[in-house]
């Protein structure tokens, strides 16, 4: 890409309006998407035709380089040089020999780490591989050696940039002009990805809000630029359980804790590492591995019954090659485990794109019992929830706007499995209503929901939004209102 065809694609990027560009045009696909307004509309059948081809790859592997493998820490010092930097004998041919070892079925690289460095030679101001003692573009090599070896190639990309100081609280329209200025070179430069996979973005330990960037911000540029990548998001701290918010697939980080409920319906990936970290340390070629058996039989499988697949993490070392004790454990892993074919199917979900318009609105309720007030069901977190009045078996929570909100998507989250709440649902049934001209008229009811239940509906427009449930005192942990982009 020359500086006048990256003008021309930061532009797109910056304006995001009306429709699919020039460069998305040529990378999309018929029927892929289309505008409507300012965002992009994802066919859903199209998205769970891709949902469901990444799962019957069932298994990947991450490859974490950067600037943090030459410095024996997780994050890169941001004040270093770039000089640092210099996997001279970089052979990612190898990386993909050992994943075709594996039986892996795709892999994902680390083009932009939190310290903000980035693996191939952007036009933008950061600091990147051409400033390195290593200067050349190792984005390039690795797609090129993956997709030879016939594998699905995903990139990794951190919002969280702390050369450029992109954190909390500090975003600006210019730093969000970079991030999609990047983006767009990678979703241009590269071909066609299986997915993005972002991070360091609403995240508890990062703090950069959706609020601060707006999601649907990024997601309509991915979307515009190439409809097929699949855009997920490490946002499972902040939106646990089995529901897309803000996502198309769940990430789970096992290395953090982070586990799958049990017969989770939704598309996820689950990362950890064969070695202690994800960045190579001085003492990974002799360290003991993860159990070729263990990655097997208590992580791979289990996982893809639960429609997850597993990324692996094998950190390159400083010369920019897989150790042999690394190289040693993927085959034996390969000899263990073999694709068994397409994996169980996903119906679809329904996945969140836009802001909960309920969200911080002034809040009522029939009663609540004791400290737990219905503005609980309203401040867009799961660990805390509104409680109906001990003893009634009829409540209802509202919402009220100043001006009239049109949505045309509902969740109901019940507080299952929080503490004092217990893991049995103790909704009956429930009804959505909206006040028309001095009277409630119901959108939608139901028996029981779901865990996470959602309901697409018509658009409709009001200042007053009520959930009723019935129950032993039943409990509300989200009820969200949403304006999706969707045809119809």
């Amino acid at each position: 890409m020359n500086r006048r065809d990256f003008a021309k694609a930061l532009a797109v990027a910056g304006a995001l309006g009306g429709g699919m560009t020039t460069i998305g045009r040529a990378m999309a696909s018929p029927g892929a998407s289309r505008s409507e307004g300012a965002h992009t509309v994802v066919d859903p059948q199209r998205l769970l035709e891709r949902q469901q081809a990444f799962l019957d790859m069932r298994f990947g592997m991450f490859i974490h380089l950067n600037m943090a493998t030459f410095e024996e820490r997780e994050w890169g010092d941001p004040t270093l040089s770039p000089k640092l930097f210099d996997p001279k004998h970089l052979d990612t041919d190898q990386w993909a020999r050992a994943a075709k070892s594996a039986n892996m079925g795709y892999a994902c690289l680390t083009t932009k780490h939190h310290d903000g460095f980035c693996l191939w030679p952007t036009k933008t101001s950061s600091a990147n591989v051409m400033q390195s003692s290593y200067p050349h573009d190792v984005v390039r090599r690795y797609v090129d050696s993956f997709r030879k070896a016939g594998l699905g190639v995903c990139l990794y990309f951190s919002i969280l940039d702390l050369r450029q100081d992109i954190r909390a609280r500090t975003v600006t329209p210019e730093k969000i002009a970079l991030i999609k200025a990047q983006i767009t070179e990678l979703l241009t430069n590269y071909g066609p990805l299986t997915a993005l996979i972002l991070d360091g973005w609403n995240a508890s330990w990062s703090r950069i809000s959706y609020a601060e960037l707006a999601y649907r911000e990024i997601y309509d540029l991915v979307k515009t630029l190439q409809p097929d990548c699949l855009l997920t998001d490490h946002n499972a701290g902040s939106y646990p359980g089995t529901a897309l918010y803000y996502t198309d697939i769940k990430q789970y980080e096992q290395h953090a804790g982070q586990k799958i409920p049990p017969d989770s319906p939704v598309p996820s990936q689950s990362g950890t590492t064969l070695q202690s970290d994800w960045f190579w340390k001085k003492a990974y070629p002799t360290a003991e591995l993860a159990s070729a058996k263990t990655i097997v039989e208590e992580w791979l499988k289990p996982f893809n019954d639960n429609h997850c697949n597993l990324i692996l993490n094998v950190a390159p070392n400083r010369d920019g090659r897989f150790d042999d004790n690394a190289v040693a454990r993927l085959a034996e892993i390969g000899r263990l485990w073999k694709n068994p074919g397409p994996a169980p199917k996903i119906a679809r979900s329904v996945t969140i794109t836009t802001p909960d318009l309920a969200a911080g609105r002034p809040a009522w309720a029939s009663a609540s019992d004791e400290a737990v007030g219905p503005d609980q069901a309203f401040d867009d977190d799961f660990r805390s929830y509104w409680l109906a009045d001990r003893g009634k078996e009829d409540a209802w929570i509202e919402v009220r706007f100043d001006a009239p909100v049109s949505f045309n998507t509902l969740s109901i989250v019940e507080p299952l499995h929080a503490e004092g709440y217990g893991n049995t649902s103790r909704i009956a049934t429930y009804k959505v209503e909206v006040e028309r001209d001095g009277a409630w008229v119901t959108l939608v009811s139901g028996t029981k929901p779901a865990h996470y239940q959602f309901h697409e509906i018509p658009r409709a427009t009001a200042k007053r939004v009520r959930l009723s449930v019935t129950g032993k005192q039943p409990g509300v942990t989200e009820f969200g209102l949403y304006d999706e982009p969707r045809k119809g």
